[in-house]
């Protein structure tokens, strides 16, 4: 620590942090962790602790840390034009460049992007445009929206109500009645230990459309998922989950987003999830890896369906009354180009397929025969481990006990960083694409230790 510093006592006073324990922070009983620098997959404190980042911020530095390329390219746009609005018809080199990588890279049938900040006003953004849709059609009552439980959407006011998380909606008077949730795709929680993931899959469509039928399918607008569950536990599809999902979607006419923030560009080996699962959605939100948090940009993505109903509204109604003054931002719009360019010349999203195989074996070998492993579960460059207090019932450990936490603070004694999700016993991994076969052995080898030092 540094002497006479007071960065410490600065951020006490005067920051409020997101997802903190806010009286335990302000008392000091939290640390202050000040971040001076990072390169490849460690970060660096201002007490010189480098840590192997085995979650790449929040899934969001694919392509890992210090990349020059990005930062030059950041600082020649804003030498050159460090804003202008894209309002009625503006737009700048670095936005319209970006727009058509996206659209070069989007499944063939979107046609259209709309640029944000964060995941969060991006859903805020998809929403406003269902329900636009639905008033343009003539359909004024055709407007909730259906999540799913332990689904991650953002943590705004209609976004937080998609999120299908206690803690999330706990004393904020959420979810809104618009939003509705349905059953999670968590396949190792399934209640009926017998079903295959095929006829669990046909379970969570069933309950879909029994919760359609309740609410009546002309009052329902859509329904929003991630190609894998992230924050609600770094779940992914049992075997013909969206396959069974999309046909009752179809069946009562009900849109589908598709929430590509976390697999987005390449986290699961495949440009966009929807690719690798056959989804075909009406939206797509981005953000995360489309600038790999070198800077705040998403985007909605808009298919050719809906977007012929988008000009029609506005030759009915005049222009679309939708904008935020940051909208396709030049200088994160900049930070797009060349985060997209390095991503392709750099062959990450391959890096990623590999090094994901090899982190999930290598995690199910190194934790396989002990007694409080409930799963190892992945897809792409996503890792979680599930612990259990009883393999056979699969019960829990007490939330008061806080296992994971305590694994997790271990493991960064151990220099390496990963993620106590919420909501349960679960250990999260997704580290940037450009992770090594060695950092990932680290990895795993400091997870071992650290549930050993915890749990025994």
């Amino acid at each position: 620590m540094l002497t006479n510093d007071p960065l410490e006592q600065w951020d006490r006073e005067n920051f409020f942090h997101p997802s903190t324990h806010l009286a335990m922070h302000a008392r000091g009983e939290t640390p202050t962790r000040v971040i001076s620098g990072a390169k490849g997959v460690y970060i660096q404190d201002r007490d010189g602790n480098h840590l192997l980042d085995a979650f790449a911020g929040l899934y969001c530095v694919n392509i890992g840390y210090g990349h020059t390329e990005i930062a030059e390219a950041i600082a020649k746009q804003a030498q050159e034009l460090a804003y202008y609005h894209s309002y009625v018809g503006h737009g700048t080199e670095a936005s319209i460049t970006l727009s058509k990588m996206i659209m070069d890279r989007a499944p063939d049938h979107m046609s259209k992007v709309y640029f944000g900040l964060s995941g969060s006003d991006a859903n805020e953004t998809n929403i406003k445009l269902i329900w636009y849709y639905n008033n343009i059609l003539g359909r004024p009552e055709k407007k909730k929206i259906i999540s799913r439980w332990r689904g991650y959407h953002g943590s705004g006011l209609m976004t937080g109500s998609l999120t299908g998380l206690d803690l999330f909606h706990k004393k904020f008077d959420l979810p809104l009645a618009q939003v509705i949730h349905t059953e999670a795709p968590y396949y190792y929680r399934r209640q009926d230990p017998t079903m295959s993931e095929e006829q669990f899959s046909a379970h969570c469509a069933a309950e879909l459309e029994a919760l359609i039928e309740r609410e009546g399918a002309d009052t329902i607008a859509a329904f929003i998922g991630e190609p894998v569950l992230g924050t609600g536990g770094i779940v992914p599809p049992p075997a013909g989950y969206w396959e069974a999902i999309q046909t009752v979607l179809e069946k009562h006419d009900i849109l589908l987003v598709a929430d590509e923030v976390v697999t987005g560009f390449g986290r699961l080996g495949t440009m966009f999830g929807s690719e690798h699962y056959g989804l075909k959605p009406d939206l797509i939100t981005i953000a995360k890896g489309l600038t790999s948090a070198y800077a705040p940009l998403s985007g909605s993505i808009v298919s050719d369906k809906m977007w012929k109903v988008l000009e029609q509204g506005t030759d009915e109604n005049g222009p679309i009354g939708h904008g935020w003054t940051y909208s396709a931002h030049p200088i994160c719009a900049a930070a797009g180009v060349a985060n997209l360019k390095l991503l392709d010349d750099l062959g990450l999203v391959a890096n990623a397929v590999r090094m994901g195989a090899y982190l999930n074996k290598s995690m199910q070998d190194a934790l396989g025969k002990h007694i409080n492993l409930g799963d190892v579960r992945g897809e792409g460059l996503l890792c979680a481990v599930e612990l259990v207090k009883d393999q056979d019932t699969r019960m829990g450990f007490d939330p008061a006990d806080k296992i994971c936490p305590q694994i997790v603070a271990n493991m960064l004694e151990q220099g390496v960083i990963a993620r106590a999700m919420p909501q349960g016993d679960i250990i999260g991994f997704a580290p940037p694409f450009c992770i090594t076969e060695a950092e990932i052995d680290k990895v795993v080898d400091v997870t071992a230790k650290a549930i050993a030092a915890v749990l025994g």
